[in-house]
């Protein structure tokens, strides 16, 4: 069984990506159709992911990868294939267990939309797409999938099309992530060039079992693969994209935000880190230090940004800008097992909190303003206990929740890093604002009176909706459990090699300085906000310092008048040398052609014109033929693709 499952884990990302075409084969009236198959689709991914988990607790070392030839171009072949480790097997079960909870919430989230059946196809490919990118054992596989997780965040951001809104902001993330995701291809082609391989492991010929051979190349391929990382990441300065993801429903903003798309680039860097360490000297190369300071960057700027926030989804998802940031700082520091256990108990925690924010918008009726809530916590008990479990965690609250385990772990290594303690001291400025704005969300939203009558029609969400909030919940706190006694093991367990963690240095830090400074950004946000209104008592104080953090410090300004005027000026001058250059040059060369067929007309003009006749009509008709394919129907796209590879698969069974 356990051969069977190492030779066959493609099967887990396969299984959604086959429930999402089947789902499009039904039309948009199977609604009930079309929820069990991306349901069972996504229990089936979760059954394998789990059975082939079990075989990596196994050994420290566990690895098993299958490899196979794709094409041959001349006395060059092109192999790609999948792998299972520690680190793909503990991704895949946290990525099906949260995309399951996420699936079910939709039942009672999505039930009125008239897309219904679309939005589970959508999300089952977004879950397929991201399985993919986990198991796959070629850099050139991994940007595949890496590819289709960006078509599917577009779909899904714009899921709502006919919003303005909700189309800007699915164009704005294809777009930002294309600029990161060009740096990434070209580290992929740079990577070619040197080790002559993309697998990652190869029997000792994969490019990460021989880094040596980069030499100082490494630097710049990891930074070229880390600007890939960075967009789908949300690091600075392509971070912009992800606060307006939330124009999307609220099940894609805890799936991209969550378990998925985000947590892509962090993947990524925890998966390459063997090119990002080539080099080192204790533990420091110069990647690694853009790698910390990008982290450290973001995480600030986005906490400082959430504080003054009044949208519930869009505080929380700069709240996923600022620990992705630190996730950042913890792999670039050397910390990649904490870093990867922060970015797996994020996983469930966020995952509450924004289906927590969904439940939330659905009892008041698509409200989103935090000011306009209140006394939320007796009207909706169930999500009040669940959203408060989520916030402790995301807070850093130690002992009983993971989220406090695993950030403490984080600064742990930030503490020990030999090039800088900096980081670590703005790390912890980020724990006191982390605890403070998530206070503040919670006091808007559960606590006081109603505001602009927010109590009137407020209503608890039905079990459907409120299950995998509870299920979550005890994730977030049953991780807490196990991450407790068990940290030298994980990261054993992670990193393949033997790890030992003295219990004294880690908790005496966490009593002295993570309590104290969770503890003074939760009492700081209680006694700001227990008796605010709907004008912020911040904004009262320092209006000028709230207005720009409110603004998102103008960086999305910033850009429109530099870098987007600029695209605009170089297209207007491309639109004058086409019309009044390129168009009169081409009106030169076809006088001088109506010249020279003056000079040979002759006796032959009657068969060439018939012929020039002939072929319009051809191409005409081929024109309309080709424009009845493109009715820009994604199912008929996804259909096409669908053969396409089926096609290939074929003819490569029928060459072997």
């Amino acid at each position: 069984m356990t051969d069977w499952i190492t030779r066959n884990v493609w099967l887990v990302p396969a299984t959604p990506i086959v429930a999402a075409l089947l789902i499009l084969g039904f039309g948009k009236h199977a609604r009930r159709a079309a929820t069990g198959v991306a349901i069972l689709g996504q229990i089936a991914a979760l059954i394998v992911s789990t059975c082939a988990f079990v075989p990596t607790l196994h050994s420290h070392e566990f690895r098993a990868f299958e490899n196979f030839t794709w094409f041959t171009f001349g006395e060059q072949s092109l192999r790609i294939g999948f792998v299972l480790d520690p680190l793909a097997a503990a991704m895949m079960v946290m990525i099906t267990l949260v995309g399951l909870c996420i699936f079910v919430f939709s039942l009672g989230y999505m039930a009125d939309d008239k897309n219904f059946s679309r939005f589970f196809a959508y999300l089952s490919f977004f879950s397929g797409a991201m399985l993919g990118v986990v198991v796959a054992n070629s850099l050139l596989l991994l940007f595949v999938f890496w590819e289709l997780v960006g078509l599917a965040s577009y779909l899904l951001i714009g899921f709502w099309i006919e919003r303005p809104s909700a189309a800007a902001a699915a164009k704005k993330a294809f777009i930002t992530t294309r600029i990161g995701d060009m740096g990434f291809f070209l580290g992929i082609l740079w990577l070619y060039h040197q080790s002559g391989t993309l697998l990652f492991y190869d029997g000792g010929h994969g490019c990460l079992e021989n880094v040596a051979l980069l030499g100082a190349s490494s630097t710049f391929i990891a930074l070229l693969i880390f600007c890939g990382a960075a967009g789908k990441s949300g690091q600075f300065p392509l971070h912009v994209w992800l606060p307006d993801a939330m124009e999307g429903p609220t099940p894609v903003s805890a799936l991209i935000h969550a378990a998925t798309m985000v947590a892509a680039g962090v993947f990524l860097v925890a998966r390459v880190y063997p090119i990002f360490s080539a080099g080192a000297v204790n533990g420091v190369t110069s990647s690694l230090i853009v790698v910390v300071w990008i982290g450290v960057v973001t995480g600030l700027m986005a906490a400082l940004i959430a504080v003054a926030q009044s949208d519930i989804k869009r505080i929380l998802a700069y709240s996923t800008v600022s620990q992705l940031g630190l996730m950042m700082v913890s792999l670039g520091v050397g910390g990649v097992a904490a870093g990867i256990m922060h970015l797996l108990a994020h996983g469930f925690f966020k995952a509450l909190l924004f289906l927590g924010a969904g439940s939330v918008i659905h009892g008041l009726h698509h409200e989103q303003d935090i000011r306009k809530m209140g006394g939320l916590r007796k009207l909706m008990p169930v999500t009040f206990a669940t959203y408060a479990v989520g916030m402790l965690a995301l807070s850093g609250v130690p002992f009983f929740f993971s989220g406090g385990w695993t950030k403490e772990e984080v600064l742990h290594a930030t503490s020990h890093w030999p090039s800088s303690h900096v980081p670590y001291f703005l790390l912890l400025l980020g724990v006191v604002l982390t605890a403070l704005y998530m206070t503040r969300q919670v006091m808007y939203v559960f606590f006081g009176s109603s505001r602009a009558g927010s109590d009137h029609h407020a209503h608890e969400s039905p079990s459907v909706m409120t299950v995998p909030l509870i299920i979550l919940a005890l994730c977030a706190i049953g991780l807490s459990i196990f991450l407790t006694p068990a940290w030298p093991w994980l990261e054993s367990y992670l990193l393949g090699h033997e790890a030992h963690i003295d219990a004294h240095l880690l908790l005496q830090p966490m009593i002295l300085v993570s309590l104290v400074l969770v503890g003074a950004g939760i009492g700081l946000g209680f006694w700001l906000y227990r008796r605010a209104g709907e004008v912020d008592p911040l904004q009262q104080k320092v209006p000028a310092v709230y207005r720009f953090l409110e603004n998102k410090m103008w960086i999305d300004e910033i850009y429109e008048h530099t870098i987007l005027a600029l695209a605009a000026f170089a297209s207007r001058v491309s639109d004058w040398m086409d019309r009044y250059i390129w168009d009169g040059l081409v009106r030169v060369i076809g006088g001088i052609g109506q010249i020279f067929g003056a000079l040979t007309k002759g006796a032959d003009e009657g068969v060439i014109n018939a012929g020039v006749d002939e072929t319009t009509v051809g191409a005409r008709g081929v024109g309309r033929a080709m424009s009845r394919l493109h009715s820009g129907q994604i199912q008929i796209y996804l259909g096409v693709i669908a053969l396409g590879m089926l096609a290939l698969f074929l003819f490569y069974a029928w060459l072997t």
